[in-house]
């Protein structure tokens, strides 16, 4: 007896995914961006709250400030990440001859950094004042520049690695790294007192939005 098969539905095209997913992290983004310009009262009274009490926290457990004063200075520092992608870029040139690749990252990251602080400048939000903080920070609050860098980073390094066909095992560590930094990260900035909690989700949003439209960029110079 012939049993009928019933055909899945087609997947849609990369790109039209691509495009789709971008164009709700653009307009999330630009969401977020207007509220917090036009300084949106339920959205700036949840960041008060939050601040307020993380900050509470970050006093009253000195032990787990210094660790995450740690973490986000040197771990998870910009300069951390961007040292990180430079190294990557270095090893695709010189091992695997992928010049166009490392010249896309690093030219990636760059956009990602000239992106963010060129916000900074345009919203020129300022940063949680406490009479005791517990750390400090300069430039504009939003977007976290901690954040967004780690996006960026994290996010092409692991489509890089995914792209090569790695292991399994290898490729499980290195998705459970990227998401611990790109978490911790801008829990640690909310922690110490130097970000509101949406400066992190700007952050977080504007960086996904970089790493989809850059590989999107890369797939069509090398599909």
């Amino acid at each position: 007896m012939h049993t009928p098969t019933v055909e899945s539905p087609p997947r849609p095209p990369a790109h039209r995914t691509a495009a789709r997913f971008a164009g709700v992290l653009a307009l999330s983004s630009v969401l977020l961006l207007v509220l917090v310009t036009a300084q949106w009262r339920p959205l700036i009274t949840m960041d008060g709250d939050v601040s307020r009490t993380t900050h509470r926290w970050a006093v009253d457990e000195p032990g787990v400030t210094h660790v995450c004063r740690i973490l986000t200075d040197w771990v998870w520092d910009p300069w951390t990440m961007r040292l990180l992608c430079g190294a990557v870029a270095l090893w695709l040139a010189w091992r695997c001859a992928a010049r166009w690749t490392a010249l896309w990252l690093v030219v990636t990251c760059a956009l990602g950094t000239l992106l963010q602080q060129s916000l900074k400048v345009v919203v020129g939000r300022s940063r949680p004042v406490f009479p005791d903080p517990v750390d400090s920070a300069h430039y504009a609050a939003f977007p976290s520049g901690h954040a967004m860098t780690a996006m960026v980073v994290c996010g092409l390094l692991l489509w890089l690695l995914h792209r090569r066909g790695v292991g399994r095992a290898l490729w499980n560590t290195a998705l459970v790294v990227a998401v611990i930094s790109v978490a911790g990260v801008g829990l640690t900035r909310v922690w110490l007192g130097v970000h509101w909690p949406t400066d992190v989700l700007g952050g977080w949003l504007l960086g996904a939005l970089v790493v989809v439209l850059a590989v999107r960029v890369h797939q069509l110079r090398r599909p």
